[in-house]
């Protein structure tokens, strides 16, 4: 038997994820003296509140390695296998965490496996994961599909503003919009596991028609992109962006997600997103 383990930043629905059986691990979001756990103590409308509040900017925390022991003993019980997908490694440190405490498992078969993504994309993947884990596929062929499924992972997003990615440290190669982006609207992404620049506009209309546009550019339009939609306090923009694109791309039922605290930290209130996957 193969168990995935995931954690908050795929922005998927925790109660979903309790409904599936996938043992998700919390981010902690850190005002001050104060911590959080995004599991429970902070969703997204509460953190967006002391946001505002806050004289500073939050902090983030990846889980520590304490909260996978007691989840890797239960789940390797009888020989079975935990793969563990996390975020990209160069924008979070849970990738880190899973592989600390999977060394103190010597004799267990866990594996972490860093997707190079995050949001609903690493979602997606995690859902697929424990779609073939259901089916019976083995340990070995889920993580080969895992690791070909992130490769043919593609996010876009749009910040209201780079400060909150800057002072985060995760602005990555954004950072080359910093001195010249003034009033301009930049379109990110995320390549070789990082931040990066996709393209800017003039204004948040037109640079939501282009994010479309990209994403049109190479989204299959049979379902296999698996195409995603997210926001953080954008819920008109993230339905009209979700809308568009299943005109556009002639499909339906287009999720949409609120992303979780522990990505708003870094990009900030009025952001929005698009997930998929290629198919080559």
């Amino acid at each position: 038997m193969v168990t995935i383990i995931a954690d908050t930043t795929t922005s998927l629905p925790l109660d979903a994820l309790q409904v599936l059986g996938i043992p998700t691990l919390p981010q902690i979001i850190i005002f001050g003296d104060r911590e959080y756990r995004d599991d429970g103590e902070l969703d997204t409308e509460t953190f967006l509140k002391l946001l505002k509040a806050s004289p500073v900017l939050p902090k983030t925390s990846a889980p520590s390695p304490d909260l996978y022991r007691p989840l890797f003993n239960r789940y390797t019980e009888n020989g079975n296998t935990v793969l563990v997908i996390t975020p990209s490694a160069d924008v979070s440190g849970t990738y880190r965490a899973a592989t600390v405490a999977r060394d103190e498992f010597p004799t267990a078969d866990i594996r972490v496996i860093d997707s190079r993504t995050i949001a609903s994309g690493l979602g997606s993947i995690v859902l697929k994961a424990h779609e073939w884990a259901m089916a019976g596929i083995s340990a070995d062929e889920i993580e080969k599909r895992v690791i070909e499924l992130s490769a043919h992972q593609r996010v876009f997003f749009m910040v209201d503003t780079l400060e909150y990615l800057y002072k985060g440290g995760r602005i990555g190669g954004a950072a080359a919009l910093l001195g010249s982006i003034l009033q301009m609207k930049p379109i990110l992404t995320i390549k070789d596991g990082r931040v990066d620049s996709a393209d800017k506009q003039q204004t948040k209309k037109k640079a939501i028609t282009k994010m479309i546009n990209m994403v049109l550019e190479d989204c299959p339009t049979d379902g296999s992109g698996m195409v995603t939609v997210m926001h953080c306090d954008a819920e008109e923009d993230a339905r009209d962006i979700c809308l568009r694109l299943e005109d556009q791309l002639g499909i339906h039922d287009i999720p949409i997600y609120i992303l979780p605290s522990a990505i708003v930290v870094h990009a900030g209130p009025k952001a929005l997103a698009v997930s998929y996957f290629t198919s080559h």
